[in-house]
């Protein structure tokens, strides 16, 4: 089985990340999830981005990179939206990744330096997420997907940004499930 790393979206580490995370325990996996939030959570997107700006989108970030700092170095790192960032910068640029895991968000692999040869991952959004489609997410992984064949994109139809998180309005069983489903066929792949 599998060590996962699995970051929090900009609402923090609420109850429906953690339940995500036990559906990927329930398959054996070893899943942590670091809290880049220190304990907060917000009861919407708009508190968070608040929360992010005043203590700066980088520091958080690297709160979670620095949550990884002591664990082994072949771990799959996973990330809802605000922690694909963190998620991203890791297998980029911490020797050893396994894999990504990149739900509702995904940034341009060059900010984060060279992607790593062959390193599989995948990128779970639905196709009319405003956040995803018209903030750069789609854009940037298009080519990204074209290029690296180990690297999948998964679109899914609605419009919800945080759709995997059981405790928020944009929820949708369905496609969760099915990001469950294609979630642990990769890290089938990838286990030890």
């Amino acid at each position: 089985m599998t060590e996962i790393v699995l970051f929090h979206h900009i609402q923090g580490l609420t109850s429906g990340v953690a339940a995500f995370a036990d559906a990927l325990r329930e398959a054996g996996h070893t899943v942590r999830t670091p809290d880049m939030f220190e304990g907060r959570t917000f009861e919407s997107i708009e508190a968070g981005q608040a929360y992010c700006q005043e203590v700066g989108f980088e520091e958080v970030r690297e709160r979670g990179v620095r949550a990884v700092q002591d664990l082994p170095h072949e771990l799959v790192y996973a990330g809802f939206s605000l922690g694909c960032m963190a998620a991203q910068k890791l297998v980029q640029g911490r020797p050893g990744a396994l894999a990504g895991l990149f739900y509702h968000g995904f940034a341009d692999p060059s900010w984060f330096g060279v992607w790593p040869e062959g390193t599989p991952a995948q990128i779970h959004a639905m196709d009319a997420d405003p956040f995803f489609v018209e903030e750069g997410d789609l854009e940037a992984a298009r080519p990204f997907v074209d290029a690296h064949a180990e690297v999948e994109l998964f679109l899914y139809p609605g419009d919800g940004h945080l759709f995997a998180d059981n405790t928020l309005a944009d929820y949708d069983a369905g496609a969760t499930k099915l990001v469950l489903e294609r979630s642990l066929e990769l890290l089938a792949r990838v286990g030890r």
